[in-house]
């Protein structure tokens, strides 16, 4: 017997800020997530499972076209047998989820208690609590059913589990508390990232099915279980993507025009191949010290086409999104007296408190740009991305006080 879990579908979120972009493809760009949710459900038919899982956010939050729905019960009549879905914090805003009725052949956890569907005719008791609203800031697991002997316990549960505060905090939890219930597996949604945060038992998020932002990168899916003799044998993650994002990490350290452009090539070339025959937007970050960073800085129109172009001598489809010069320009060499002011400068990054507090203001910075927008910005999130952008200000100052001197 094999089952699918997936979770986080975003049904019709668009790809943030591509929709506007004329030299993307409509065929590359429309209706991703729709696309997506299709090939998971021919995968479903293909390997003849015996019920889906949706562990949270079907739907995209105060998204009111209800043609969304509609597609979603067009999927549910094609897949023909049972799916069961539980309420994330996307969908208990939906005016979707909230007014729609559901096909026959899918069923809802409650959103007002731990509730427990038992398949006695294969042996599954599937135990799940739906979010009543968007905040939920108690651990929902605790209220939890006991395992029910003689047959395969699952739990389904949206949680940002003890995730270190990547993504927004809902229903938290952690391995061990979980691992006290005793189930066989558990479906766990919110997470974007595929992780298997334990094997003794099963306790996986699958990620999202599609990659909508330059951050949700590498392939997307579903989890693919099996089950023999009452217990889960195999679990594997099934690719369902049908647009593959990407970063292009080039070091431009000491290159020429010549020998930068073959560094760009084969990092396109090595994208196209993980891709698996899939389109790719890709951003391309450029990083090292390099006599061309001025250059560079101008010429983003020029490397954007030398990836395109060479995406199309090695047979594949790829555009890029943006491009991030993280170069930096060979040191200058500035008088001694300098030396106590960028001693001065660089110790500020070397405390823990400054540090946190610059990046928790850039946080609030970000927060205030729309959320399409959001995923665009090149702000710095971690202490890494702070220093390199300060180091670049130090080399702007460095540069100033050097033509200081010279006059």
């Amino acid at each position: 017997m094999k089952f699918l879990h997936a979770a986080d579908i975003h049904l019709d979120s668009p790809l943030a800020g591509l929709l506007a972009r004329d030299d993307l493809p409509d065929s590359v760009i429309r209706h991703c997530t729709r696309r997506a949710f299709a090939a998971l459900i021919d995968l479903a038919l293909e390997e003849d499972v015996a019920f889906v899982v949706i562990a949270g956010d079907l739907y995209d939050g105060d998204w009111k076209d209800f043609s969304t729905g509609l597609f979603f019960a067009e999927q549910m009549r094609r897949l023909g047998r049972p799916c069961y879905v539980l309420r994330g914090n996307h969908d208990a805003r939906s005016v979707i989820a909230r007014n729609l009725k559901l096909p026959d052949n899918v069923r809802e956890f409650s959103s007002r208690a731990c509730e427990t569907f038992q398949l006695a005719d294969i042996g599954v008791a599937l135990h799940g609590h739906s979010f009543p609203n968007r905040a939920v800031p108690e651990d929902l697991s605790v209220s939890y059913r006991d395992r029910i002997d003689g047959m395969l316990n699952i739990g389904v549960l949206h949680t940002s589990a003890d995730d270190p505060g990547e993504h927004e905090t809902y229903a938290p939890c952690n391995v061990a508390s979980l691992t006290l219930k005793n189930y066989d597996y558990w479906a766990l949604g919110h997470i974007h990232a595929r992780r298997v945060l334990s094997e003794r038992p099963w306790i996986v998020f699958p990620g999202n099915i599609q990659g909508r932002h330059p951050k949700e990168s590498g392939a997307k899916g579903c989890t693919l279980v099996t089950v023999g003799d009452g217990a889960v044998t195999a679990v594997e993650h099934r690719a369902v993507d049908v647009l593959r994002w990407t970063t292009l990490d080039v070091d431009a350290d000491s290159a020429d025009v010549v020998s930068l452009t073959g560094r760009i090539e084969t990092s396109v070339r090595a994208a196209i191949e993980a891709a698996e025959g899939r389109p790719v937007l890709a951003r391309l970050v450029l990083t090292g010290f390099s006599d061309l960073h001025g250059t560079l800085l101008d010429d983003t129109d020029r490397l954007a086409a030398e990836c395109r172009n060479a995406a199309i001598e090695a047979g594949g489809a790829l555009w890029v999104e943006s491009v991030r010069v993280h170069t930096r320009p060979r040191p200058q060499s500035v008088a001694d007296s300098t030396a106590s002011l960028r001693t001065a400068f660089e110790a500020g990054l070397d405390d823990p408190e400054t540090v946190s507090g610059l990046l928790e203001h850039l946080a609030q910075l970000r927060q205030k740009v729309p959320a399409p927008a959001r995923a665009a910005l090149d702000l710095p999130e971690t202490p890494e991305d702070l220093r390199r952008l300060a180091l670049d200000a130090w080399q702007i100052t460095a540069d100033a006080l050097a033509a200081t001197e010279q006059l």
